[in-house]
């Protein structure tokens, strides 16, 4: 029988998996979709914001909680959260670049620079004076002029805007970010982008493009080599190219280490006695299959994934579990204010030290944990913290788990 069941693929799921899989633990992960990193930016945040941007995270956490007691960082200390994003970073070497403690500022798909904590290489800006912003025509969702023009702004370059025509499948005049991403995978499609670029920039210090340099190639590297200057990738809307590289290299990690995964059909109930949870209900196959385990790791995510749900009469709930979901009952969940955080996207799960999700003052089930989205307390977008809080959370679960607690 399995050890632990996981419930999700998005990073807090992946996080718990392969913390538990080194712990020695048989894992399975059971998951509908695909997970959510591949919506991402490929990049982890810990904390980018606090009313203004955050240069240094673990540093600004201490007053980042005092401020927000019942966020999920309010349950560790700056080290652990340090620790598990380090351990996260060190699982995959060649896919994200450590930082000294400090946030990276990276380039969006409309000229804004974002902080952020571990990047992928082709993402570390190199501080330049000059920017050239290069994209393809056939490229849908990303336009050099807006790019140029709001970089100035908010990075305080000289930046240039140019576009090349290369379609990436012939005829193709509009094409989504992973097809242009599979081109850039052949060498001979590179070579022509290098060589098309290479004619309409100037002598700028760097070449921003779109984050579509290669899907499983390093075409960055290739390109600044070709253009003789640093190559940057600047984030786009999902679907995410960085994201699904750093979603598949965690996925076959997770497939080295002998984690289980069992993808494509919904978790739809449960059994439970004496306070623990016996196994879990997966509708496969056009029929319902039992999946029974010691322990459960649960990190479905939130209202984005469905596990939260909010009905016509303004009612939360979880909905596998049933969980007791905190701050549900205040009446202003959704307020006019178009700018200002709703106190909806801050509900969610509270859990006890051990990652048990709580009803009342005591464990829901003494073998189930929470980790990710379902947390309550945080609003990770405006934040910038969703994934500090993920891989923390999972790391704190699955180590409870191999404690025994």
């Amino acid at each position: 029988m399995t050890d632990t069941i996981v419930i999700g693929a998005g990073l807090a799921g992946l996080g718990a998996a392969l913390r538990l899989a080194q712990g020695g633990q048989t894992v399975t992960l059971l998951t509908h979709g695909l997970g959510g990193l591949q919506l991402g930016q490929g990049t982890i945040d810990v904390l980018g914001y606090d009313d203004q941007p955050v240069d240094r995270p673990f540093d600004a956490l201490p007053a980042f909680v005092a401020g927000h007691p019942d966020h999920p960082y309010a349950r560790f200390t700056p080290s652990q959260v340090k620790a598990a994003v380090d351990w996260l970073a060190e699982l995959i070497p060649d896919q994200l670049v450590a930082g000294d403690g400090a946030n990276h500022p990276v380039p969006t798909a409309l000229g804004a620079m974002r902080p952020t904590y571990l990047v992928q290489p082709s993402m570390v800006w190199p501080h330049p004076t000059t920017v050239a912003v290069v994209g393809p025509r056939q490229l849908r969702d990303f336009y050099p002029t807006l790019v140029a023009a709001n970089l100035e702004r908010t990075a305080g370059v000289t930046a240039t805007a140019y576009h090349i025509d290369l379609p990436a499948r012939p005829g193709e005049a509009d094409s989504a970010p992973v097809v242009y991403a599979t081109a850039l995978d052949d060498p001979a499609f590179l070579k022509r982008f290098a060589g098309l670029t290479a004619k309409v920039i100037g002598k700028e210090d760097a070449v921003l493009l779109p984050g579509v340099l290669g899907h499983r190639t390093n075409a960055c590297a290739r390109l600044a080599e070709a253009l003789g200057r640093p190559v940057v990738e600047a984030h786009l809307a999902p679907p995410s190219i960085p994201g699904l590289r750093l979603n598949e290299a965690l996925t076959a990690l997770a497939t080295s280490l002998r984690v289980r995964v069992i993808l494509g059909s919904k978790v739809t109930g449960f059994e439970a006695a004496g306070g623990r949870v016996a196994a879990v209900t997966l509708h496969q196959a056009g029929r319902d299959q039992v999946y029974a385990a010691d322990q459960f790791v649960y990190a479905p995510g939130g209202f984005e994934s469905g596990a939260l749900e909010l009905d016509s009469y303004g009612h939360v709930t979880e909905a596998l579990f049933g969980l007791p979901v905190l701050g549900a009952d205040r009446e202003d969940l959704i307020t006019g204010d178009f700018w200002a955080d709703q106190a909806l996207f801050a509900t969610g799960v509270g859990v006890d030290a051990a990652m048990r999700p709580l009803a009342g003052a005591t464990p829901a089930y003494d073998n189930l944990y929470v980790a990710g989205g379902l947390l309550a307390g945080a609003v990770r977008w405006t934040e910038k913290s969703g994934d500090g809080i993920a891989v923390t959370s999972a790391v704190a679960a699955a180590d409870a788990i191999l404690r025994g607690e």
